[in-house]
């Protein structure tokens, strides 16, 4: 199962899940077949993963869009996109979401001209996001921004390669999540 951790990489033929589609060991192609919570339970374990969140602020994250009106699974998605180091990460300033958290963290990025530093921070409809001025010039930035251009950006930003700027032009719909993510099962999960 692709999570998209590694970049780049994982649109190439290097891709470990391309190459070999069971886990390593002399066990690994034998494999058990999961049921009802063990299937759930993966399905969340992913998400997780995908978005490189902890188990409480999975959570907290599932009560926030559990409490908003709508659709859960929907909801939670919407929250997760919102997040500045996956946004940071979607506009193509870093190569993987990691990457992203630590430029976030790193006080690299700005919304609508203020230096945010924390990772979790939700974006709204409007913001602008920019690479400050002092780190336009690092390469890394430079070449994420370069195969951001031929991976292109989700409908709901706008991206201005030339500034290093980005604009949350509507807030994500789940059909704007290209992502293989069932969240109906997450939210079954939450509910028992």
């Amino acid at each position: 199962m692709k999570l998209f951790l590694k970049g780049d990489r994982c649109f190439k033929d290097k891709c470990a899940i391309e190459r070999r589609n069971y886990p390593p060991g002399q066990h690994g192609r034998r494999r058990s077949k999961l049921l009802g919570y063990g299937i759930q339970l993966r399905e969340k374990q992913k998400v997780k993963r995908i978005y490189g969140l902890l188990e409480r602020p999975f959570r907290l994250t599932f009560q926030r869009a559990e409490r908003r009106k709508g659709i859960t699974g929907a909801n939670l998605l919407q929250e997760l996109e919102r997040r500045l180091d996956n946004v940071v990460y979607s506009l193509g300033f870093a190569a993987s979401r990691a990457q992203a958290r630590q430029l976030v963290r790193h006080g690299h990025v700005t919304v609508s001209g203020r230096k945010v530093t924390i990772p979790s921070y939700r974006v709204s409809k409007g913001h602008v996001i920019a690479i400050k001025d002092k780190s336009r010039s690092n390469e890394q930035i430079k070449a994420s921004v370069e195969t951001a251009r031929a991976r292109g950006v989700p409908n709901w930003l706008d991206l201005s390669p030339e500034t290093f700027s980005g604009t949350v032009v509507e807030l994500p719909n789940r059909e704007d999540i290209k992502l293989p993510i069932q969240e109906q099962l997450i939210v079954e999960l939450y509910s028992k």
